[in-house]
């Protein structure tokens, strides 16, 4: 069992950093492929950037890449997406996933375990 905390989102005008974070409990936190999807309203969630639980794999949008740089520390249980040259595009609430061995990475359904999600705003 997994449970995710996401926290840093807020508001931030474009061309704004912001930085996200997940907490993770689980003592098997090192082996899951985590990832972040992201919602506006309106629409479907959809990928954003995951990484394999050895962070030598990252896997990214082609909407983000660029921009945003996933990142883990199997250490402290935490994973974090910075993201760089936000636009109003990007405005959404962001979740935190994990599974140990999703199908597909950029996929929402491969994924079992989930955060309540942060939002993020970007203003033009």
């Amino acid at each position: 069992q997994v449970q995710l905390v996401e926290s840093g989102g807020g508001l931030v005008q474009a061309g704004g950093s912001l930085r996200l974070s997940c907490a993770a409990s689980g003592r098997t936190f090192s082996t899951y492929v985590l990832g972040w999807f992201r919602q506006a309203p309106g629409k479907e969630r959809e990928f954003v950037a995951a990484i394999s639980w050895s962070g030598g794999r990252l896997y990214y949008a082609d909407s983000v890449k660029g921009r945003f740089t996933i990142s883990r520390d199997n250490a402290k249980n935490t994973v974090s997406l910075q993201m760089n040259s936000l636009s109003p595009e990007d405005t959404g609430v962001y979740y935190c996933a994990a599974d140990s061995s999703p199908g597909r990475t950029n996929w929402r359904g491969s994924y079992g375990y989930w955060g309540q999600g942060t939002q993020v705003t970007v203003s033009s």
